[in-house]
């Protein structure tokens, strides 16, 4: 099996999954803006929105056009992840798993925007009176994504995104 595909790809379609089908139970099994359900009272709760901005309902107030900038936004990011993941050595594991985080965080968000017009966010966490905006899966492996590459890149255990190599090297790469 390629390595790309075992270390990234399959992550970002676990992703996908696990993000679109615990939307779709929230989307049957609770109200949107009318149910609240604690999970651990007092930090954490289950509710249902409907962003139609961005992180931190950024844009969200736009009259429209704002679906199809994240739609273009969100396709340009799949294409250039799937080069970043195309280019980033074999034996870059937690490289490419921190890449296929995002991409399937990406392309979990993409769906509903393309499908149903809004993101939905469920996961809300909060102390006392001050809320974390609401998020969802795929919000979660972006975000975990990107802080596992950011700590690879601070901390140099893995290199960055490079041409791919030629010579033995890459004869070795591919008999791994």
């Amino acid at each position: 099996m390629n390595r790309r595909l075992a270390y990234a790809v399959l992550p970002a379609a676990a992703v996908v999954l696990v993000d679109q089908l615990s939307k779709q139970i929230i989307a049957a099994t609770v109200q949107p803006y009318a149910e609240r359900i604690a999970v651990i009272p007092g930090f954490f709760d289950i509710v249902h929105v409907h962003n139609t901005g961005a992180a931190f309902s950024f844009l969200a107030q736009g009259s429209g056009w704002q679906r199809w900038f994240f739609v273009a936004a969100s396709v340009l990011a799949i294409i250039i992840l799937a080069g970043m993941i195309a280019r980033t050595a074999l034996g870059q594991k937690l490289t490419l798993l921190t890449l296929g985080l995002i991409l399937g965080g990406a392309a979990g968000n993409l769906v509903d925007r393309l499908f149903i017009g809004h993101v939905i966010d469920f996961i809300d966490v909060y102390v006392g009176s001050y809320h974390w905006p609401a998020f969802n899966v795929a919000d979660s492996a972006i975000s975990v994504g990107v802080f596992g590459l950011l700590l690879l890149i601070i901390t140099g255990k893995e290199r960055r995104f490079a041409p791919p190599e030629t010579g033995p090297n890459l004869r070795k790469e591919r008999n791994q």
